[in-house]
């Protein structure tokens, strides 16, 4: 006899947005697992299909009876479960009631040297159809979207409303209600193609009855048809596409059954810079535009129809390029429009935007992002032509945003920017950085390639950070509404890349400067909240690259500041771990760092040595520091690691041979002070008393 089966629950809904189907396939995927768990349900593949009228979860080889359920339980000490006279206690008698057992059905054993009442418990396994139906409505209520509607009634919330209800076990209907449907065995095709009702005799017919009536249920058979679909249309027109993934998975989650359709538009609208083109397409119409091999747009598009039929695709083709036709014509108008006078005269419009109410518009912002950058510039003693390129970057930065083609399509701000300060003359270095100052603009994406670029990213990023910060607009859990996580990140990723020295204590000192008034708290404080801040990104930005984390430790404990610095160090370390060499220091050094720890600093003094060890030591350090400055000023970490090597031996010997804690004072400070010499040594590496040595 079979023992196992197939189980389908599908909820057909109206048309699903698009960007909430493959989060709930998600969540429904791994609610199905935890339910089943729960249920002591064995199975197999949990399978979950989604399109824009229907989400669906299918498990293969389902339990057709849960596993009996034996489990032991402790219950209270045997003496509180007994009196006296070794009658059962209150206490037993509501452990036995609630373990559903009989009081004399106790038994006892022994836990660490005390004597408990256990209680064993047999439930035998329940028959699957008849733990399906609550188990379903449990599942439709799991689902969580951004924006529920209800209609049945309020207690009812989903994406959009439910129309229909399927579940079947192998070839049985499982009956429950939900929203005031009942559910059956009935599906739907597709919504034109094949609108009758279709009667599943089976759960694993599922997937091949809908292909027969226009529906591709699982979204990666959908994506591989589209994707190939794509590409033949574009090769017929002489081109090829660039197949965005964001793109991509929201074309796939509007079409049931997708058929590809190419369109075309007038070769004079591509006078307009290409992005404006692409992203009308992308953003606003989900086409996928059309490229030769140099990666120059194509006059031409490819749409994806929801199953359209042969003789109505002309039709389809038509009205795309009609709505493709009017959105270009407004493009190249705002176009000309803006173009009728040079970027730097937005500058003054920029008074009207709002930065944020208590700091002012985008023109005050535009202002600190000046004062910023030639602060930074003066800082790193940047040259004189790239200090200039910056500076008119950095005020040019957001005059787009008033320009009539970024408040038409805001995807395109810097974009827009690069575009107009080439035509109004300025210098490419400019028109480039304005574009850049924007990056990285989303996780995984570059930071800016030149120097005037990541200067003025890094102002741009930091004085939101400042002015957040400073109004205590600290994120908190998942709430970051000024995505200042995501800022502080690509302010790391532009030190590192450009290896820019600036200490992060310096960076968040001049961000902050810019700023008279700090109602959130004392400057002091917010100053230390923003370094916090980002250095936990830097932790971040280590973490991913490959470092271990006492690695980011031992760095962020020594005495470099600078992120260019501190990933130099990091590599020499993870490099030396596990090598004879630092294994010889790592146990001298952490006795040396432990015992200084409270110690103030103090000079050494020669005369107060009372064994050779001390002088020993004393004159190795010496040795030791003045090939460590060498090293330190050509910035060779690896000579660096050299330097200090050679004193594994005279610290060993120190220890070996000197009582560091004496009652005398000062020759108790004088040998903590070279002790203290030897740590600030290392702190120039980092702290390597923070690595973890592995066990053997």
């Amino acid at each position: 006899m079979q023992n196992n089966a197939t189980f389908l629950l599908e909820i057909g809904a109206e048309e699903i947005p698009a960007r909430f189907i493959t989060p709930a396939l998600k969540q429904l995927r791994e609610a199905a697992a935890k339910e089943l768990a729960a249920e002591r349900l064995e199975h197999g593949e949990i399978q979950v299909f989604g399109t824009p009228r229907r989400l669906a979860v299918l498990v293969k080889e389902l339990a057709l009876k849960q596993q009996d359920l034996r489990e032991k339980k402790k219950g209270p000490a045997v003496k509180a479960a007994y009196d006296a006279e070794g009658k059962p206690t209150k206490a037993a008698l509501g452990f036995a009631r609630g373990q559903g057992v009989d009081v004399n059905d106790l038994f006892t054993e022994e836990v660490n040297g005390v004597s408990y009442v256990f209680a064993e418990r047999h439930v035998p396994g329940k028959e699957t159809k008849t733990i399906l139906p609550e188990l379903c409505v449990r599942l439709l209520r799991s689902l969580s979207f951004p924006k529920p509607m209800f209609w049945e009634s309020k207690e009812i919330r989903f994406a959009r409303p439910i129309r229909w209800l399927t579940a079947i076990l192998a070839k049985e209907p499982i009956s429950f209600e939900f929203a005031g449907l009942k559910s059956a065995n009935v599906t739907y095709g597709h919504r034109f193609l094949a609108p009758q009702a279709i009667a599943l005799q089976d759960a694993d017919a599922y997937i091949q009855a809908l292909k027969e009536n226009y529906v591709i249920a699982d979204p990666r058979e959908r994506e591989k048809i589209i994707v190939a679909q794509v590409q033949e249309k574009a090769a017929q027109l002489g081109g090829e596409t660039i197949l965005d993934p964001e793109l991509l998975e929201e074309v796939v989650n509007l079409v049931e059954y997708p058929k590809a359709v190419a369109g075309h538009f007038s070769a004079e609208y591509l006078k307009i810079p290409q992005e404006v083109l692409i992203t009308a397409m992308r953003a606003h119409q989900r086409y996928f535009p059309v490229f030769d091999a140099e990666q120059k747009l194509l006059p031409h598009f490819i749409t994806v129809s929801n199953g359209t039929k042969d003789e109505f695709l002309e039709n389809v083709r038509s009205g795309n390029e009609r709505v493709l036709r009017a959105r270009l014509a407004d493009a190249r108008f705002f176009f000309v429009e803006d173009c009728k006078k040079p970027l730097a005269d937005y500058v003054a419009d920029l008074e009207k935007i709002v930065f944020m109410d208590q700091h002012g518009s985008m023109r005050q912002k535009t202002d600190r992002l000046v004062a910023l950058v030639k602060l930074l510039a003066a800082h790193l003693e940047l040259e004189e032509q790239v200090q200039e390129a910056a500076l008119r970057a950095a005020y040019l930065a957001k005059a787009d945003l008033v320009t009539r083609m970024v408040y038409e399509f805001p995807e395109l701000q810097g974009t827009m920017g690069m575009h107009y300060a080439r035509i109004s003359g300025e210098s490419e270095a400019v028109a480039v950085a304005i574009h850049e100052h924007y990056a990285p603009r989303f996780s995984g994406d570059a930071p800016p390639a030149t120097l005037p670029g990541a200067l003025v990213a890094i102002a741009d990023k930091m004085d939101t950070l400042a002015a957040c910060f400073v109004l205590g607009l600290i994120p908190t859990g998942s709430q970051d509404p000024f995505a200042l996580r995501r800022g502080a990140a690509g302010v790391v990723a532009t030190l590192l890349t450009h290896k820019l020295t600036i200490p992060l204590s310096r960076l968040c000192e001049l961000a902050l400067s810019l700023y008279a008034e700090i109602p959130a708290a004392p400057r002091d404080e917010v100053l230390a909240q923003m370094e916090e801040f980002l250095w936990q990104r830097m932790r971040n930005n280590f973490s991913e690259k490959g470092f271990r984390y006492d690695v980011i430790d031992a760095v962020l404990h020594g005495y470099a500041r600078d992120l260019p610095g501190m990933l130099a160090r990091a590599e020499l370390l993870q490099a030396k771990l596990e090598t004879p060499e630092l294994n010889l220091l790592l146990t001298p050094f952490t006795r040396a760092a432990n015992l200084t720890k409270n110690a103030e600093p103090a000079v050494v003094n020669p005369e107060l040595f009372q064994t050779a060890a001390e002088e020993n030591l004393y004159q190795a350090v010496l040795e030791a520091k003045k090939r460590a400055d060498s090293a330190m000023l050509q910035q060779d970490f690896n000579a660096l690691f050299s330097a200090l090597t050679p004193l594994s031996q005279p610290i060993d010997r120190f220890f070996d041979e000197v009582m560091v804690m004496v009652d005398d004072v000062n020759i108790r400070q004088n040998r903590l002070a070279l002790l203290m010499l030897v740590k600030g040594l290392f702190l120039h590496l980092g702290d390597i008393s923070k690595l973890v040595q592995e066990k053997k």
